[in-house]
């Protein structure tokens, strides 16, 4: 997916529509003028609606939506006719999208299913006509409800991509090839930082039609978590992942210090990614000897799994689907 075409961040003001207000109506015939009130009730104003929408991986249909307000209710009539309610504006979503009040920073609806409806910005409702309010004391009463004001204000919508295993490692660390070599997604590899500048989504087929999805992110540096490089833009997406891999390259002075400045930052971003099963895999190994990988397993974490691939040589990448496919489907 090109760069241009991936937005995961949008900002729109929205109104619901205002409520249709009661009739205050009486009715009059041929032989009796004074046949009491029929006054019908006002219309529901038009919801805004949110609905996950499986085919969509991204905001971008959106992007110039500036302002979504929904129609007013019908205010009601005689002989008891309530109005026409407000049409509902439907938006159509990509799954892991969440909806923020602006203001409040409040969650207010999250999409995680497809069809999955949410009546994120509700319509005011009708009045009440004077029919209503018709009692034993009150045989003509001349008043009905207004209609209620819609709801409006600057809302966020934000989409988490949804994906069974995340690729974390810092640019340059062999992410996008690995992702081309264990899927048929084809991100752009080239020997530069930064070469993925949008979330790249990749199928996994492993054994006995079975299949998970990994998602390879754009690069982390030190200080993403206060917004340097890609910033918090992509750090969101990790938040949805069920296993971290970390990628770190066999040629990096110092693995595990590296190891550690990426757990750090995702910590500074959100303690709880840390609450997720991690595996760590140092790429680019067919560049080591056994010697090599021994003295370098022994400055890893004891209790994180890790393993050494090479997308290259395809060294290592049957038992890593194994790895995370055991990870995926551990329910310890």
């Amino acid at each position: 997916m090109e760069k241009g075409n991936f937005v995961d961040y949008i900002r729109i003001f929205c109104r619901s529509g205002k409520g249709g207000a009661g009739s205050a109506h009486f009715a009059r015939t041929k032989f009796n003028p004074n046949a009491g009130p029929d006054g019908g009730d006002g219309g529901r104003g038009g919801h805004i609606i949110l609905r996950g929408n499986k085919q969509l991986w991204t905001l971008l249909h959106l992007r110039y939506h500036k302002n979504v307000l929904a129609e007013n209710g019908e205010g009601g009539s005689k002989d008891n006719c309530t109005g026409r309610q407000g049409e509902d504006i439907i938006l159509e979503v990509p799954l892991g999208t969440i909806a923020i009040d602006e203001e409040t920073e409040e969650i207010e609806a999250e999409i995680l299913e497809d069809g999955q409806e949410v009546v994120w910005v509700p319509g005011g409702r009708g009045g009440l006509g004077n029919t209503n309010f018709k009692s034993a004391t009150n045989q003509a009463p001349e008043y009905a409800q207004p209609g209620e004001m819609g709801h409006e204000g600057w809302k966020v919508l934000e989409m988490k991509i949804l994906a069974d295993v995340g690729l974390v490692g810092f640019p340059n660390a062999g992410k996008s090839t690995l992702l081309s070599v264990v899927s048929a997604a084809k991100p752009k590899i080239a020997n530069y930082a930064f070469t993925t500048l949008v979330p790249q989504l990749g199928i996994v087929q492993y054994k006995d039609n079975k299949s998970f999805c990994i998602a390879d992110l754009p690069g982390i540096i030190e200080g993403a978590a206060e917004g340097k490089g890609l910033g918090h833009r992509f750090l969101r997406h990790i938040e949805r992942n069920s296993v971290l891999l970390f990628l770190i390259p066999a040629d990096s002075p110092d693995h595990a210090k590296e190891f550690n400045i990426l757990l750090n930052e995702l910590e500074e971003y959100n303690p709880e990614l840390l609450d997720k099963k991690i595996i760590i895999a140092i790429s680019k190994s067919d560049m080591l000897d056994d010697e090599l990988k021994e003295a370098i397993a022994e400055t890893l974490p004891t209790d994180i799994p890790h393993l050494f691939i090479s997308a290259v040589t395809q060294q290592g990448i049957n038992t890593l689907k194994d790895v995370l496919w055991t990870a995926l489907n551990d329910k310890d």
